[in-house]
This record gives structure tokens, sequence and C-alpha cells, in this order.
């Protein structure tokens, strides 16, 4: 019992820097925003385009880590409240990415002159991240939420949609550096390499982002940290 209840308190310490660091991403991102690129507009083509960052930023970031923690966090939960917590998680990040995707369409688009679109590696990482997203979306909701699925295809999927799920998050986080890398570059040009205060704010974004990746993968690697099944109803409805 002390050995689990060990486990549970370094989980929860860890947990906590999770959160301080994500929602600290979050904020420096806003505030990038609000204090060098304008804002936030619905109307003019290149304010549009500043939701993108922050909504993919929450999305495939916070949300996507918080996502694939939530087994090892809720542990107490039943494991068929999980799946539907798990899945309306990814539901929500779903509808965040289709409007920041739409944001750096519509920016594009109506931008004078336009801007062509995907033609960065930024953004073919982008497509890439968003391919695997959906396919991992609908085969997790095909074989762990549809009640037909039989269980011999659940215990060969899970392995795999671990390892995919954490893949799409590390390839997240690096399209989402070189993201903040390009625009920070295209907005201040030869100026970067004075390192003028947003410069030095974009780079610190990208810090904040490697070591929340490499915070989640070794919180969701960690084999004290797994999940342990509730014998007494994980037979009920799995």
């Amino acid at each position: 019992m002390s050995s689990d209840n060990g486990r549970t308190s370094l989980y929860t310490k860890f947990y906590i820097l999770f959160q301080i660091i994500g929602l600290t991403l979050i904020f420096y991102v806003y505030h990038w925003i609000v204090q060098y690129r304008g804002g936030f507009s619905l109307t003019e083509p290149k304010i549009i385009f500043n939701w993108h960052p922050l909504l993919m930023t929450i999305a495939f970031i916070y949300l996507f880590a918080n996502s694939i923690l939530h087994y090892r966090t809720f542990q107490n939960n039943t494991k068929r409240k999980l799946k539907n917590q798990h899945a309306l998680i990814h539901g929500c990040i779903l509808i965040l990415i289709v409007v920041a995707g739409f944001a750096a369409f519509v920016s594009h688009q109506y931008a004078k002159p336009p801007i062509p679109h995907l033609y960065s590696l930024h953004s073919w990482l982008g497509v890439v991240t968003v391919v695997m997203f959906l396919s991992q979306l609908f085969s997790g909701f095909w074989c762990f939420l549809y009640p037909g699925a039989a269980e011999r295809h659940r215990e060969m999927l899970a392995p795999y949609h671990v390892f995919f799920g954490i893949s799409i998050f590390i390839l997240a986080v690096a399209t989402a550096v070189l993201g903040f890398c390009e625009k920070i570059i295209f907005a201040l040009d030869k100026q970067y390499k004075l390192l003028p205060a947003e410069g030095v704010l974009g780079n610190i974004l990208g810090i904040l982002c490697v070591f929340y990746c490499l915070l989640v993968v070794y919180m969701i690697t960690k084999p004290e940290f797994k999940r342990r099944p509730k014998l007494e109803y994980e037979t009920l409805l799995k």
C-alpha cells in the first residue's frame, strides 16, 4: 500500500508540473499574439490567422497531452468512463483543429496578395499530424467504443494505439516549434538576428514545447505510472 501511495504522490507532483507548464505555454502564446501580432479578429485576414497558433497549441499540445495521460491521472474511474472521457477530449481537439485550419486557410486565401497554401515544412508536417490524428480517432472509436468490436481486436490494437498516440503528440510538438520559428522569422525578418523581445519570446515558446513534450513522454512511458486494472469492475464492461 505504501508503494502505491508513493507512486501516486510522485505522479501527482509530475502532474502539477505538467499542468503548470501547459497552461504557461498557452498563456505565453496568447500574450505573444496580443502583444506583438495584433490580437484576434474574425474579419481581417492578417489577424484571423492568429487564431491558428493559439487553437492548435490548446488542441494538439495541451488537450492532446491531457488525453494521453487521462488513464493515468484518473485511475479510480471505471474503464468505460475513462474511454468516454478520452473520446470526448479528442472530439474537442477535432473541433479546435478544424477551426484553426480554417483560420489559416482564410488568412492565406484573402491576404493581399494571397499567400500560397501548404508550401512549408511546418504545413506538411501539420497535414501528416492531422491525418494521423484522424486515423487514430476513427480506429479508436471503432475498436474501443463500438460495442460490436471483438475483444481480440482491442487487445491487438491497444499497443499500436498507444504508440501512435505518443508519436502524434511528438509530431505535433515538432510542428508547433517549426510554426513558431517560421512565424517569428517571417515577422521579424532581419531583426530576428538582433534578438528583439519578440524573438526571445518565440525561442522561449519553442523551449517550453520541447520540455513539455519530454515531460509528457516520460510520464506516459514510466511503468510505475501505468494504470492498474480494478478487477472488481473491469470485467463488467470494457
